[in-house]
């Protein structure tokens, strides 16, 4: 028989320790033929490895609290902080070395293995290793998956009867096509987003991005306000438009910040809570692609989803070589991308936006550049839409002196 050996690395502790007997747990019930072993060492945890999951925080939780609090200081009004703006930028210069670094022991370690990033800011690190190792890898998001049985909700269709090609970038992807049992379902979706607050409030931002711009953008709208300029540079557009959200995340100031300061504080006793309750966890498998990929790799059926991947030409309207997010099929060749087209110009025109900042941070994370860190954030539509140009380097003066312990790449971190 078979046996599936489950390596879990962690550079805490106390954190493996927990997963290590939650994912015991899973095999026990499931009667899985699994052997799972931790370790706090990545090389031992890499070697001879077929498959990698990474989802990891580069900087303590007191150090991204920074990232938030000293833009709110200049007046930029940040909800999640993890992806783009200001904060996305600075976790991309922390993260990157650390992910690179990762590659670099899979090339010595398990070079034909594949990586599965979960970790944020999903673009940047994404194009950052695939500028910088041959590994195989691509970044998964459950932001597609997730929006699109949002809308099929709305509409009151079974996912079976829908059918969508989705293409962009992370966290600002575009359903170029939302169909019902193959006619277009985009007519259904504006008429119950115009005609049913319950719905429309469900996601403000999103929907009034669909209902101006035409076509439905992936991620929460707790992120997109952070993404353009049309929601978060005002008070009253902030209390307007990011406060009355009833759906995940409705998008005040700092509120994942707020949530991860107090998870720090509690989550051991969370923990604890769980596992006298019994671990309660079920085995039915959920929307997330990892497993299915690993399976299509190893031989098993194919696998299509939408992940992280270089634009060679997939959407001809975004710089070439930039990370995309598009339908992707796994086999044991790797990743396949599937070609999308140009996207429509008013969804071109945003994205291309963030991959302009989003390459110059990457840049920045791999040269030591702190200027073109500057530069990345002047560029950002919330900062920009804020501040000068003068106030944009003193607050990013000000970050990366905070910062500078993370930053070992920056010989000077002076601008």
């Amino acid at each position: 028989m078979f046996l599936l050996v489950l390596v879990l690395m962690d550079i805490n502790k106390e954190r493996l320790d927990f997963a290590r007997k939650a994912v015991q747990i899973i095999v026990n019930r499931g009667k899985y033929p699994a052997k799972v072993i931790a370790t706090m060492n990545r090389r031992e945890a890499l070697n001879g490895a077929d498959a990698v999951l990474c989802t990891i925080l580069a900087a303590p939780v007191q150090v991204w609290r920074h990232d938030i609090e000293i833009p709110k200081k200049y007046g930029i009004n940040t909800c999640i902080g993890d992806t783009r703006s200001v904060s996305g930028v600075f976790r991309a210069l922390r993260t990157i070395p650390v992910m690179v670094s990762i590659c670099k022991d899979m090339e010595e370690l398990c070079p034909n293995a594949i990586l599965l990033n979960y970790t944020n800011p999903m673009a940047m690190l994404c194009r950052a290793m695939q500028r910088k190792t041959f590994i195989k890898l691509t970044g998964l998001c459950h932001s597609v998956q997730g929006t699109a049985a949002q809308m099929a909700g709305w509409i009151k269709a079974p996912m079976n009867q829908i059918t969508f090609l989705c293409g962009g970038i992370n966290h600002q992807a575009w359903f170029i096509k939302f169909e019902k049992n193959r006619k277009d379902a985009y007519p259904l979706l504006h008429k119950v987003i115009e005609t049913n607050k319950k719905i429309y409030n469900e996601e403000i931002v999103r929907n009034e991005m669909f209902l101006h711009l035409g076509y439905y953008v992936t991620e929460s709208s707790g992120h997109n306000s952070e993404y353009n300029w049309w929601f978060r540079n005002r008070p009253n557009l902030i209390k307007k438009y990011c406060t009355y959200g009833t759906g995940w995340n409705p998008g005040g100031y700092a509120y994942i910040l707020k949530y991860y300061l107090k998870k720090a504080k509690t989550w051991k006793k969370e923990v604890k809570k769980w596992f006298d309750k019994g671990a309660p966890i079920s085995l039915e498998r959920g929307l997330e692609y990892a497993a299915s990929i690993i399976n299509a790799y190893m031989g098993g059926e194919l696998f299509e989803f939408n992940g992280n991947v270089p634009n060679k030409g997939i959407i001809p309207n975004l710089p070439y070589d930039a990370c995309v997010e598009v339908p992707v099929v796994a086999s044991k060749r790797g990743f396949n991308s599937i070609h999308v087209g140009e996207l429509p110009p008013q969804c071109a025109a945003l994205n291309n936006i963030s991959i302009a900042v989003e390459e110059m941070a990457v840049e920045s994370a791999l040269t030591g550049d702190p200027t073109l860190a500057f530069r990345a954030i002047a560029y950002d539509p919330l900062s920009a839409s804020v501040l000068s140009l003068a106030e944009i380097k003193k607050m990013v003066q000000e970050l990366f002196l905070k910062n500078k312990n993370y930053l070992p790449q920056f010989k000077s971190v002076k601008i």
